[in-house]
């Protein structure tokens, strides 16, 4: 891969981490508000999980990406 093309794989993924971040966000504020109101959260925290688990691997390939531009950079 060449480092044009890594540079933007890489903009991709941490475009898609800051939107993922919001979802998260998005999310634990719901729950917050749930709970606060008494009702049951249960469901809206298995969301959570299920937003949560891609933004790690996404973090994961952030993190690969970025080894491959310090190797075409270096």
């Amino acid at each position: 891969m060449d480092r044009s093309a890594v540079q933007k794989r890489l903009a991709e993924t941490e475009q898609q981490i800051a939107s993922g971040q919001h979802q998260v966000v998005q999310q634990r504020e719901l729950i917050v508000e749930l709970e606060a109101n008494g009702r049951s959260a249960a469901h809206a925290k298995y969301l959570l999980a299920e937003l949560e688990l891609p933004q790690a691997a996404r973090r994961d390939s952030r993190d690969w990406l970025m080894k491959q531009l310090d190797k075409v950079t270096g």
